[in-house]
């Protein structure tokens, strides 16, 4: 594999030229929008707006249910063409009918309004991207939406500060804020890319660019993810950059198995830089692809470190599958087993939980086949429980000394093939389900 440097910086969505942020609270959450989103007084509605139009490329969930404000991104990503992103937490706005469309487009006109008279020239609806998180099945308070994007509208600003605002704005049940961004030289020009993300429940993304459910590729409480970047790139050159950098960072995660409503990315490419486009395959898309690769895993582990009661995080390896669906079941499998999770929790280097996983996936699996080992991350050193079908020399405390780590990787040899897949997973825990379980006598812990 072909190394890239880029360098860390700070800014997250306004450390590329061009871009602006805010994230402000209007009180969008109320009685019963669930635990997550009951923070009192915190940020609740964000904007991100480029300078100049930008091109603009975006993953959705495929999930059959999806929120209206998904429906108008798939539509207008088509477009090619964004000036801003307009978000809100502590409302999914999905299962909410036309209201729910009508709402997320006014949400749409209201920023274009709004920014319009802050200064911004030329900017219409369609090219405002829309997205929402928080409980489903409840209209959006809209007279707090317009007065939120107002504001935000009046302090957006490229400080590092305003980023840091946003994304606290975007965040529900997260304990903590998600960030990166890098820059890297690209055909003779300082090229900067940024992102920001949310997500800790509901969370095992299965996205593709226009929310259909992929055939061939395994492009598998909501993940929000927003990019922006001011290399200068085509619209659809930069969706098959994200379409790979996606497959391999926000598909690849999974907290609890459960693929939300309003699972969303977006990237937003304004071209300030002043680099030629990169064409496909040349070194300097090659470069660019390696930079959107590293923001957007660094950015999907975030997630999985930040899962609701989540205690430890687990990398699944798996090899030798017949094929790259093969491979990929056997790695969910075993990643979404409660079972699995469970024993996790408990730092328990289980083989028979996974193995068991192995079994009843759509892969091709033979006992007597099987490999099952542990390492730690960074480690050349796999421990071996099980080794072709049968229990491993390795001590039980020799297994323990890995698996109750805060982190480690679990290696999975089917011995059926070529096939290689990886997941990134979290343990369940107690917490999870306390957080989860609700009370019926107390409607502020119920939610959609």
């Amino acid at each position: 594999m072909k190394h890239f440097p880029f360098k860390s910086i700070e800014g997250s969505v306004t450390a590329a030229t061009g871009f602006k942020a805010a994230g402000v609270f209007c009180d969008i959450k109320r009685l019963g929008t669930g635990k997550g989103s009951n923070k009192g007084q915190k940020r609740d509605l964000a904007l991100i707006v480029s300078d100049r139009p930008a091109t603009v490329a975006g993953d959705f969930t495929t999930n059959q249910i999806c929120a209206a404000p998904v429906k108008i991104c798939v539509s207008r990503t088509k477009r090619g063409l964004a000036r801003a992103v307009v978000v809100n937490s502590g409302n999914a706005n999905a299962c909410t009918g036309r209201q729910g469309m009508r709402d997320a487009e006014a949400m749409a006109k209201i920023t274009a309004s709004a920014l319009a008279s802050a200064g911004v020239d030329s900017i219409t609806a369609q090219d405002v991207m829309v997205a929402s998180t928080g409980r489903i099945g409840v209209t959006l308070p809209m007279a707090n939406v317009r007065k939120g994007i107002g504001l935000a509208a009046r302090q957006l600003q490229a400080s590092i500060e305003s980023a840091k605002h946003a994304t606290e704005a975007i965040m529900t049940s997260d304990t903590r804020p998600k960030e990166i961004a890098v820059e890297f030289q690209m055909g003779g020009r300082t090229v900067r890319l940024g992102g920001i993300c949310k997500g800790a429940g509901m969370i095992q993304p299965g996205m593709s660019p226009t929310g259909a459910r992929p055939a061939l590729r395994s492009l598998h409480a909501t993940m929000l993810c927003f990019l922006t970047t001011d290399a200068a790139i085509d619209a659809k050159t930069l969706q098959t950059a994200l379409n790979e950098a996606v497959a391999k960072s926000f598909n690849r995660i999974t907290v609890d198995g459960d693929m939300s409503t309003n699972d969303t990315v977006l990237i937003l490419a304004n071209g300030m830089a002043e680099n030629e486009p990169p064409a496909l395959k040349s070194k300097e898309f090659e470069i660019f692809q390696a930079a959107l690769d590293h923001v957007t895993l660094q950015l999907a582990k975030k997630i999985v470190l930040d899962g609701e009661g989540v205690s430890r995080f687990i990398t699944v390896r798996v090899k030798g599958g017949k094929t790259g669906a093969e491979a990929d079941a056997a790695a969910r499998a075993v990643a979404n087993s409660a079972l699995v999770k469970a024993s996790w929790c408990g730092g328990d280097p289980n083989w028979g939980r996974i193995i068991c996983a192995l079994g009843y996936s759509s892969a091709a699996v033979k006992e007597a086949a099987v490999d099952v080992g542990y390492s730690l991350p960074g480690s050349r050193e796999i421990v071996y429980a099980l080794k072709r079908g049968r229990p491993g020399s390795a001590t039980f405390k020799a297994l323990c000394r890995i698996t109750t780590a805060k982190e480690f990787d679990l290696h999975i040899d089917l011995r059926q093939g070529k096939a290689q897949a990886l997941m990134y997973a979290a343990d369940l825990t107690e917490a999870y389900v306390d957080f989860n379980k609700g009370d019926v006598n107390d409607p502020s812990t119920l939610a959609g």
